[in-house]
């Protein structure tokens, strides 16, 4: 069945039984059916059948036989298909923001100006990549040959559904890798959109392959699999560590892209009124729902009540409510195990002895009918709080104060996370130095723009590898040496 529109998605569900392996889609062998439920309704919009280990195992054999072939296409042939999967995202970038807002709560608003351009995004960078990659390159009499590293499983997460399938596929494609995508069955309907566009686009059977089901059942049986050689994943620290038990048998290779507790560090000479707004906006941004949030705002305790007043103005200037509303710009929490988790630790920072500056738990008042939850900052926090330590991946921020910058250092790096970060100063030669010291992949200085170039991955136990642009590239090849090639 062609999906290549939200109506096309609307008349397969009840429920959508296929898979898509070897070019075509196939129903899946298995009886369970996964519900996709509407998050600011809480009712069930899809049934997306269950995948088993015996789909997946046609799946992996359909990308292990399509891979002596696309390993060996001219790259020529790889960019081609590329930019053809480029243009169909941008042409039905409308459906795919609707079902974005269906299936996770994204805003209408936030799904088209970021979900689904950024996706765009990272095809685009797979294809400024593999336009200029030098494959073989010379020193002395060795050849240094980059070839890929084979038949890939894609593990995507909830919360960017769409924006994290581009950015393992679009490179995984590039590489000359095949692949099997394993999306999250939360939000799965994006990844059959994401599968026609790549179908239509003229992919080789076999070579990109897409079985749905959940992560112990469909999840573990990939990172199990003898004939698949990488695996890729990005979610919970959880889902990271047993992918990776499960991976250590077959030593294939395995990237991580899990939790963040992301500091945002403001300096001060910070230019408060302008900092702490966006602050707040890039904490709350996708409704707190981004790994590399930056939900600890570090600054100076003699502007403590500044920053407080400053924050407490930029969360009653946000407007929550339903996500197909143009006007809004918080929706609803992506899941009800999410929803409860955050309330959860609402709670907990209350029972902490944080003080909360507004928000906390329950629901705004006229949205008790789906996974809304009041945007919540918490000041008079410390390091040792369970609210500055753990991911709660909601609208949830935590204002620590310090005396000095080493401190304001150490508190930043007090984490067993390490994906992003923020510094923010009038001073850039001071902020540049501070975000040396500061032990994550990726810092932000004074908000900057995003690029789809820069490597993006964690320190410590926010993950191994990276994504995006060359770095993220280079995670589908192998490096071989030839010696006296010259």
């Amino acid at each position: 069945m062609s999906v290549q529109t939200a109506d096309d998605l609307s008349a397969a569900m009840g429920p959508w039984r296929d898979a898509y392996i070897d070019g075509a889609w196939q129903p899946v062998q298995g009886s369970e059916v996964l519900p996709v439920v509407d998050p600011s309704t809480r009712a069930i919009i899809a049934e997306v059948a269950a995948g088993t280990p015996a789909d997946l195992d046609r799946a992996v054999a359909a990308a292990r036989a399509a891979f002596p072939a696309f390993t060996a296409s001219p790259v020529a042939d790889r960019l081609a298909l590329l930019e053809r999967i480029h243009t169909l995202v941008l042409e039905r970038a409308e459906p795919l923001a609707q079902i974005l807002t269906l299936e996770m709560g994204a805003t209408i608003s936030h799904a088209r100006a970021a979900h689904v351009p950024l996706a765009a995004a990272h095809v685009q960078a797979a294809i400024d990549v593999l336009r200029d990659y030098d494959f073989l390159t010379i020193r002395g009499t060795t050849a240094i040959v980059r070839e890929p590293i084979g038949v890939c499983a894609l593990i995507t997460p909830w919360n960017w559904p769409l924006y994290q399938i581009a950015a393992k596929v679009a490179p995984a494609l590039a590489a000359g890798c095949t692949m099997v995508l394993k999306p999250s069955e939360l939000s799965p309907l994006s990844a059959l959109m994401f599968a026609q566009i790549v179908h239509d686009a003229g992919a080789p059977a076999g070579t990109f392959n897409l079985v749905n089901g959940t992560g112990a059942e469909v999840g573990a049986a990939m990172a199990a699999h003898p004939d698949i050689d990488m695996i890729s994943i990005t979610g919970s620290n959880r889902a990271g560590v047993l992918v990776a038990q499960a991976a250590a048998p077959t030593v294939k290779r395995v990237t991580q892209e899990l939790g963040g507790k992301s500091p945002n560090l403001m300096l001060p000479d910070t230019d408060f009124a302008h900092a702490v707004p966006l602050g707040i906006l890039s904490a709350f941004r996708n409704v707190g729902q981004s790994c590399s949030a930056p939900t600890r705002m570090i600054v100076p305790r003699d502007r403590l009540a500044e920053v407080e007043a400053i924050a407490r103005a930029t969360v009653e200037s946000i407007v929550v409510g339903l996500p197909s509303e143009d006007a809004t710009t918080l929706g609803p929490i992506a899941n009800q195990a999410q929803y409860q988790r955050v309330q959860t630790m609402i709670a907990v920072g209350m029972e902490e002895g944080a003080r909360l500056v507004c928000g906390g738990p329950g629901q705004p008042a006229g949205l008790e009918q789906g996974f809304f939850v009041r945007p919540t900052i918490f000041s008079d926090a410390t390091t040792a709080m369970s609210i500055a330590q753990e991911e709660i991946f909601g609208p949830v921020l935590v204002i620590i104060a310090y005396d000095d910058i080493d401190q304001a250092v150490a508190i930043a790096n007090d984490t067993i996370f390490g994906l992003g970060g923020h510094v923010q100063g009038t001073d850039l030669e001071q902020a540049r130095s501070v975000a040396r010291r500061i032990r994550t992949g990726q810092v932000h200085l004074n908000y900057p723009a995003w690029d789809a170039h820069a490597p993006f991955g964690g320190y410590k136990r926010s993950g191994n590898g990276r994504e995006y642009g060359a770095f993220g590239f280079e995670e589908y090849l192998e490096v071989k040496s030839i010696l006296g090639f010259a």
